[in-house]
């Protein structure tokens, strides 16, 4: 499964999502020894992330950061209009589970950036940080932001990234008084393991069997980080012929690390030679 499904109670006037990553998650964190606490919160700011996309209606891209001071200092989530995920963490220590984000992230801001590709204008906005954690973060955006209550749920394991999101509409009181504070409760009785290891009918039927709830057909997540090669040898460029050159005869090839990628890319004399005799643009 790399699904994520809308999903709504009709006569309550509330909606959710649910989302499910295998492949893609495992190819977001492969090879990255990602502890298990960091590997929560990367999946929390990436599940975050793929709700918020899914809503999009232009070609373009939402980017989740937070650069700061903290035991970790990066965390970085892009996911496309058609939900193509990548994102990295960059952490230097230990965290403890008893550690607040305050300490985790340090002075860290979170950027939420939309990207619209038709009018190529970013446009950028800060969350304000819950010192609670990630999860409660974003329950407070977007009960402020979109003015809809929402709870959250998220699930992280090395092989699988589920989370669950309910959203109390406007006028849902007029439906029932007492629906949103139901189906808080039933959704509260969720566990990881069944967030981790049902699909959404399955878990949906489980929580909420009394309820009339109508699951809508699921969009399909991946995950792709392609190789920006000209961006790297533009930082070739960047260091002068000589620099390069001198780096070159040193250790034979100039190797450059894609953070995000997690890959390496080499790069030979043939390639130093043609960097030098391109054209790149002044910026």
């Amino acid at each position: 499964m790399n699904t994520i499904n809308r999903f709504l109670f009709k006569d309550l006037n509330i909606r959710g999502q649910h989302l499910s990553l295998n492949d893609a998650w495992q190819e977001m964190i492969q090879n990255r020894s990602y502890s298990p606490l960091v590997r929560q919160l990367f999946g929390e700011l990436s599940a975050l992330a793929i709700f918020l996309a899914s809503g999009m209606k232009h070609q373009g891209k939402l980017t989740l950061q937070i650069q700061g001071d903290g035991v970790v200092s990066l965390l970085l989530v892009e996911v496309s209009s058609e939900l193509k995920i990548r994102g990295m963490v960059r952490a230097n220590g230990t965290i403890k589970p008893s550690d607040s984000l305050d300490k985790i992230l340090g002075k860290g801001q979170i950027v939420a950036t939309l990207y619209n590709a038709q009018t190529d204008h970013s446009f950028q906005s800060l969350v304000p940080r819950n010192s609670q954690g990630l999860v409660a973060t974003f329950e407070d955006y977007f009960s402020q932001s979109e003015q809809l209550d929402s709870k959250l749920w998220v699930s992280s394991t090395k092989d699988n990234l589920s989370a669950m999101l309910i959203q109390k509409m406007p006028e849902a009181d007029q439906y029932n008084t007492e629906g949103w504070h139901r189906v808080c409760t039933l959704a509260g009785t969720v566990t990881d393991k069944e967030l981790s290891e049902l699909d959404a009918e399955r878990l949906l039927h489980r929580l909420f069997h009394e309820e009339t709830l109508q699951l809508f057909e699921a969009d399909w997540v991946s995950y792709e980080c392609t190789q920006n090669k000209e961006r790297f040898e533009k930082i070739i460029f960047d260091l002068g012929e000589q620099d390069a050159r001198d780096l070159l005869n040193e250790q034979g090839e100039i190797s450059i690390h894609n953070e995000i990628c997690n890959e390496h890319l080499f790069f030979d004399e043939q390639d130093v030679n043609r960097i030098f005799t391109s054209k790149f643009p002044e910026e």
